[in-house]
């Protein structure tokens, strides 16, 4: 199984997923052609109601903690609740360009 798809089965599982995109960014950065090293995930789950950006973020860590220690470099994480989804018109910011390695 791919990192992407064993990242979204994963979150998917453990959080009540409204809308889930993960994209590899890999091409993005100075890795080897293939790599599977840096994502982007845009969640929204009325699971982070009430929560702080860093326990959010603490939260899906947590989740992906063996992906993060086995291969897995980066993540952008953009967590919303389905009101905050809402509010963005369902829209997440990109990530920035890599400023490191070449790229």
């Amino acid at each position: 199984m791919n990192m992407q798809i064993q990242l979204e089965t994963k979150l998917a599982t453990a959080f009540d997923v409204a809308h889930l995109e993960i994209q590899n960014e890999s091409h993005k950065h100075n890795v080897p052609a293939g790599s599977e090293s840096h994502f982007r995930v845009v969640m929204v789950s009325d699971d982070f109601a009430g929560k702080a950006l860093v326990a959010r973020h603490r939260a899906v860590y947590g989740v992906v903690q063996e992906e993060l220690t086995g291969g897995v470099h980066a993540l952008a994480l953009h967590t919303y609740t389905l009101d905050e989804w809402r509010q963005r018109n369902g829209s997440a910011p990109l990530s920035p360009p890599c400023r490191g390695g070449g790229k």
